[in-house]
């Protein structure tokens, strides 16, 4: 019965052992520190010059000139990318929209940490990341990450929040690492992100001109040059005039990079039906071809309406897309609409019916080829919305500006519509006002679509003396809510999904659940048990903090077993003990003390993939072994583990 982690990967250490096995010679090890015996701590480490006279033909002296882009921190940014984090994600019910039901997720804290989290969960399976990240204007705050302390402890000490958690700090063009700090920001986001994406999944960046060259050259080097789409022109506003040297600043850009499967289609406009005979939404087509009887003589014929016996002579100068071969089999289909089947429909002769998804897949190719690229080119900067009609919709569903900025959902609607899957997860980590969330819910609403938006934001304070957030502030503080823009952006979705509930009636998933970041469940001492003492031992009474729930320990079981957020979860009482299931017989586990035999058995007798239970639950080791052996006998391919 092994012992969960209850941590995310190190994967510096995974890399190592991917080159242990084709390198074993450049395997070394390193002191990171002193046990409390004064003993070397060790690890794995990698000879570097080693490895690379492995990888070369030739002898190698030292380090040589190369194409590449570098920044004073870049090392650092790929060490807070493969080192791992301790957090956990503690779910909000209470904020939550249909919690039993929903596939959305809303996860509030730091998108570092909590990508590092879903590294597990979510490896490939996300098909589209949609982020607008701050922009590095000399105005928002850059994230300086640091993983030994808390965020809000490494804010104070920095001198980055005052007592009252108001942030201090700016990335002004005064400071020597301006571009440094922001692209040591978005690296390891980044790098985190890619391991989301499907095979056949995208990423698009919003970015304005300060940064679009160097997120670029980071995207080449983490996605890799041949995943790159295009850079894509949105119009955000209208030209101004009273802008230095007359030019006005109103195109931002859109970064697209993709992984090698990713077919997309761009959407055209076409006008479809809805009928109660099909699910999906349909057009007319003709039936008609340009061929002459005398070059398609099998499709020369009279049409018969099966239902109403009226006949449709073919033209011999064009003749049917039809023969009598293929026309009963096409109709049985539902392909074939005859006047009179519709009473929408005027129409006096026969037309193919087209599927939506039928139109979608004739439009797919590989995305990023000329006409992709035309045409999308050309469609963003006028038909697209722009920042004003983000501001509009805002300011419909609140009735003031409580966000400055907003992306406009049709700009997201537009990239969504493009890939070729309407059931897939969309993240957005840098949520905002949930602009992207609201894309996923309109768009479902339009097409039946069973897309799922996950949304990360960290929970930035609001602050009454800024002028674009105070109103955003008062409507907090009105409203009983903590002045933040995670309050702002869950109230959005609320609103929103009613707004389009009422407006179209249509049956989809318009609810979210709400998971916040916050500190392992774990005291300390469960990770660094070498420094624990008789002495620590026999004050401690148990290894979970006192303030955790049950459910608190599922939800981080779950990430580290790589179980998605939005599966059902259940708890029943059994013997008196909760006891709580994960997508039916998935995962099962039992955090309750003094954990009887009946539990045990009714729980191995579920027959489940995988069941954990707390150290404390068992007296003594002839109870754990009691519990192998009933697993045995009952549900011998269950794994068990013991947090």
């Amino acid at each position: 019965m092994e012992k969960l982690t209850m941590r995310t990967k190190d994967f510096s250490q995974e890399n190592i052992a991917k080159l242990a096995k084709l390198f074993p010679n450049v395997v070394t090890e390193i002191s990171i520190g002193k046990d409390r015996d004064g003993k070397d701590i060790l690890k794995r480490a990698i000879d570097f010059d080693l490895l690379k006279q492995e990888l070369s033909d030739v002898l190698v002296e030292g380090d040589k000139e190369r194409y590449q882009l570098t920044w004073p921190g870049k090392k650092q940014a790929i060490l807070h990318a493969n080192a791992p984090t301790n957090k956990t994600l503690r779910p909000v019910k209470e904020d939550s929209v249909d919690w039993e039901t929903t596939q959305n997720l809303y996860i509030e804290g730091d998108n570092l940490e909590v990508l590092k989290l879903l590294q597990e969960a979510y490896l490939n399976k996300v098909k589209l990341i949609y982020i607008d990240p701050p922009y590095n204007t000399g105005k928002d705050f850059i994230y300086k990450d640091d993983f030994k302390q808390s965020s809000e402890q490494y804010l104070r000490e920095s001198g980055q929040m005052d007592e009252q958690g108001n942030r201090l700090v700016q990335n002004t063009e005064a400071n020597g690492r301006f571009h440094s700090d922001w692209l040591s920001m978005m690296y390891p986001r980044l790098k985190l992100a890619r391991n989301l994406l499907r095979d056949d999944g995208v990423i698009f960046i919003s970015i304005d001109d300060n940064e679009v060259a160097n997120l670029k050259k980071i995207c080449d080097e983490i996605f890799g040059s041949e995943a790159f789409v295009a850079i894509f022109p949105w119009r955000k506003r209208t030209a101004k005039t009273d802008v230095p040297f007359g030019v006005s600043q109103d195109f931002e850009w859109i970064i697209c990079y993709a992984k090698p499967n990713f077919l997309a289609g761009v959407p055209t406009e076409r006008k479809y039906y809805t009928s109660p005979d099909f699910k999906e939404r349909w057009r007319l087509s003709d039936l008609t071809t340009q061929r002459s009887a005398e070059e398609r003589p099998n499709s020369f014929f009279t049409l018969v309406n099966p239902r109403t016996l009226e006949e449709y002579p073919a033209n011999p100068n064009r003749v049917w897309g039809v023969t009598k071969e293929t026309f009963q089999e096409y109709y049985a289909k539902g392909k074939i609409v005859f006047p009179g089947d519709y009473e929408f429909l005027n129409i006096s002769t026969p037309y193919w019916r087209v599927f939506e998804s039928e139109d979608k897949e004739k439009n797919l190719k590989k995305f990023g080829t000329v006409e992709h690229r035309k045409a999308i080119s050309t469609m963003l900067p006028t038909t697209i919305g722009r920042t004003e009609d983000g501001t509009e919709e805002i300011n419909e569903l609140f009735g003031a500006k409580v966000f400055s900025f907003p992306k406009p959902t049709s700009l997201i609607e537009f990239f969504i519509s493009v890939i070729s899957s309407d059931d897939c997860i969309i993240v957005d980590f840098f949520a905002g006002s949930s602009s992207c969330a609201e894309a996923v819910l309109r768009l479902n609403a339009k097409d039946g679509g069973k897309r799922r938006f996950m949304c990360v934001q960290y929970p930035e304070l609001l602050d009454p003396n800024n002028k674009d957030q105070k109103t955003g502030y008062d409507f907090c503080i009105a409203n009983g809510l903590n002045p933040n823009i995670c309050e702002i952006g869950k109230e959005r979705i609320r609103r929103a999904a009613k707004k389009i509930k009422e407006e179209t009636g249509a049956d989809i998933d318009y609810g979210f659940r709400v998971f916040r970041l916050d500190s392992s469940n774990m005291k300390d001492v469960y990770y660094a048990p070498q420094d624990l003492t008789q002495e620590m031992v026999l004050a401690l009474e148990s290894n979970i903090k006192e303030d955790r729930t049950g459910e608190d320990l599922l939800i981080q079981v779950m990430l580290e077993w790589g179980l998605e957020l939005s599966l059902p979860m259940e708890k029943r009482v059994i013997a008196g003990k909760d006891v709580h299931f994960v997508a039916g017989n998935s995962l099962i586990a039992c955090f309750d003390d003094k954990v009887s035999d009946e539990v045990v058995r009714a729980i191995a007798q579920e027959k489940p993939l995988r069941v954990v239970f707390r150290d404390s639950s068992f007296a003594s080791d002839a109870d754990r072994i009691n519990v192998e052996e009933i697993f045995k006998m009952l549900s011998p391919d269950t794994e068990i583990k013991v947090i």
